[in-house]
């Protein structure tokens, strides 16, 4: 029988602190790998990153997938051990290689070793990394959605430590040495897989120190409808979640959250330094009506209310 207890339990509180935006789709991905890194050893974290403003021209995942891939190399940098190490040496053996290269293209034709102009270029081609190299250390690993997907992403951006499964596939690989666990943009039609993956992750990866969902889309209507059958894949797998880095942007702002600090609403305003202005800070996600709410009242367009009754709390639901 399948278990109804939610795979991650947390109690965590905000600081009341509001969220500032981010500078730009890197800056944002720093924020989140830092908010991720700082919350490790503590349980479940989401992440939700959608800079469509409502335009539906690209999927949630092909408009993601560069955050994403920033997300995971910082992330890594962060908490992988001798990984930024590993880094450095490697960027000090290009700049010597280059610094040597250059050296010897100012040497006459005839004065030039070959051999050792070969020797510079390979380094600088490999990245200063050995060509028998092999990372030997903890795993950091991505599942995306599908097998498609998973064969996508380009390697060479990310460090060494990383690795792509998929949530449907054949998982030949060993997952013991997982550090980290991304599952990005993971559809409701994968759920089943979703939680094996968590289970085997949880039960054989020792060193295990945080699983990350990034734009999970797991609960969908067209799926696992209204019912208790929905209600209980969102209590197993999201419940238990926290928000350690939410940015939203909307037709007039945007909606932003890094862990421990608020939920933050921020307006467009042509006449603030950094463009927008901090309307609402928050200690909860708040439903899109409310956001929407929440820019009415702050520009005079309708008066506050005291409290929402049952109805109001049903139409938020429905409306999400």
């Amino acid at each position: 029988r399948q278990s109804t207890m939610p795979l991650f339990s947390t109690a965590t509180e905000s600081t009341g602190l509001p969220t500032d935006l981010p500078d730009s789709l890197e800056d944002a991905a720093e924020i989140a790998a830092n908010a991720c890194a700082d919350f490790a050893d503590a349980a479940g974290a989401l992440v939700d990153f959608d800079t469509s403003a409502g335009d539906e021209t690209y999927t949630l995942l092909k408009q993601s997938t560069e955050f994403m891939q920033n997300l995971v190399s910082k992330l890594s940098y962060r908490v992988v051990p001798g990984l930024m190490e590993e880094r450095q040496s490697e960027m000090m053996k290009v700049a010597t290689a280059k610094a040597e290269l250059q050296a010897l293209l100012n040497l006459p034709t005839e004065e030039q070793d070959a051999a050792k102009k070969d020797e510079l270029i390979q380094i600088l081609e490999s990245g200063g990394r050995a060509a028998d190299y092999e990372w030997k250390g903890p795993t950091i690993r991505v599942y995306f959605p599908d097998e498609g997907s998973a064969g996508n992403p380009n390697e060479a951006k990310v460090p060494p430590c990383v690795t792509f499964n998929s949530c449907g596939g054949v998982q030949m690989e060993t997952v013991e040495k997982d550090l980290v666990v991304f599952f990005f943009c993971p559809k409701a039609s994968e759920s089943e897989y979703v939680e094996e993956l968590l289970e085997k992750s949880e039960s054989t990866s020792s060193n295990l120190k945080l699983t990350v969902f990034v734009n999970p889309q797991l609960v969908d209507m067209g799926v696992t409808g209204f019912g208790m059958a929905g209600r209980r894949l969102r209590e197993r797998l999201l419940d238990g979640l926290v928000n350690t880095y939410y940015l939203r942007t909307l037709q007039w702002g945007a909606l932003t959250r890094v862990w421990p600090q608020a939920f933050s609403v921020w307006q467009e305003d042509a006449d603030e330094e950094t463009g927008y202005k901090l309307i609402k800070a928050l200690p909860y996600l708040p439903s899109n009506p409310e956001v929407e709410d929440i820019y009415d009242i702050a520009n005079g367009n309708m008066a506050e209310r005291k409290s929402g009754g049952p109805l109001d709390a049903l139409g938020d639901f429905v409306n999400g």
